[in-house]
């Protein structure tokens, strides 16, 4: 598969000078489009779609037919080699994922099995071929996985926790038995990463959900070690954006880790990120996603102070903090990607 390795989304990650930052967004297709509603009703639910290469791929390529994104990435779920490790995996309305038999014990631990991401995520990488067929050359195909930390609080879990009081007891009280869990998923993660980076992704992202609820001691101790063994796994086969949301403080670490960018959400001023880091890491964010729930007048307002900012400087991809709201307006998206395609070269001057 041939692809192109100058794009502009791949000059911004090494630190090139572009003529204006590119511009995606995280859950940039999902369920405030009504074309995924179709497609979503079409297949009979989530996971049926995720499994689905021709559904996921048309679901990636919908926003970018819509609004015309620097990046495509991929539609798929960070949950899914949790599935394939032998987890029960669920997606029930209004609850969002359940895994029914969380982990509980060593024995449950040693239970899970160790993958082949191109046996038993075969389907991912051809979704990622069918995605790459329909988009131009220009635009930048993402792939991306669950960090260890954060699948570690799905799986002991069971699903969504607001105290993450079942993986904090394994973590403190059985270390020995968490480590045994964070390195398998460790494991998982950097193979996943690689594999979608051999399918044709472009660049791949690490996404860490729930780390930043740690305190940077047991970040570093407990979180930190195992993304790092998953970036160091993908190496140089494909540029590596680290996230860690909520993770102002452990910006320092996370820039530490080893990846070519570093998505950061919308409680930091990306601006000072750069400044203090960007000789190091391309930067990735940071707009509000609450935002998008305003009129489009604030989107692009809010959106213009931040390119301002930034100044031009280079490194920057331009995104939101976090994931796109499915409560949002599809008018409010295009103004943010409309108001970053507009923006000029620094020093010269914005069109209107």
């Amino acid at each position: 598969m041939t692809r192109n390795d100058d794009t502009l989304m791949l000059r911004a990650l090494r630190r090139e000078p572009v003529d204006r930052p590119p511009v995606w967004l995280m859950r940039q297709a999902g369920r405030y489009l009504p074309e995924y509603q179709a497609v979503r009703k079409q297949a009979g639910g989530f996971l049926a779609m995720c499994h689905d290469p021709e559904l996921a791929a048309e679901v990636t390529l919908q926003p970018i037919r819509r609004f015309g994104m620097d990046a495509a990435i991929l539609f798929s779920d960070i949950l899914l080699p949790l599935a394939s490790m032998g987890m029960e995996l669920e997606f029930q309305d209004g609850r969002g994922p359940v895994l029914p038999k969380p982990l509980r014990s060593g024995a449950d631990v040693d239970a899970l099995r160790e993958i082949d991401p191109s046996v038993d995520l075969a389907y991912v990488g051809q979704a990622l071929h069918a995605t790459r067929a329909g988009l131009d050359d220009e635009v930048t195909l993402l792939g991306f996985c669950g960090a260890p930390f954060t699948l570690a609080s799905y799986a002991v879990e069971g699903g969504t926790s607001k105290s993450h009081a079942h993986v904090r007891q394994l973590m403190y009280r059985e270390p020995n038995v968490f480590e045994r869990l964070m390195a398998g998923l460790a494991e998982t993660s950097g193979r996943h990463l690689a594999y979608q980076a051999s399918q044709g992704a472009q660049a791949v992202v690490l996404f860490d959900t729930w780390a930043g609820t740690l305190t940077r001691e047991d970040y570093v101790r407990h979180a930190l070690p195992w993304s790092r063994r998953a970036l160091e796994i993908v190496g140089d086969a494909a540029p590596r954006i680290h996230f860690v949301l909520n993770g102002g403080h452990v910006l320092d670490d996370v820039v530490a880790a080893g990846s070519e960018g570093v998505a950061v959400d919308w409680r930091v001023d990306i601006a000072d990120c750069i400044a203090r880091y960007g000789d190091r890491v391309a930067f990735q964010g940071n707009l509000d996603p609450s935002i998008l729930l305003g009129p489009p007048e604030l989107v692009v307002e809010r959106t213009r102070a931040i390119l301002d900012a930034v100044g031009g400087r280079p490194g920057h991809v331009m995104g939101l903090g976090h994931g796109v709201h499915k409560e949002t307006d599809p008018a409010c998206v295009a103004a943010f990607v409309d108001t970053v395609k507009a923006a000029a070269p620094a020093g010269v001057g914005r069109s209107t």
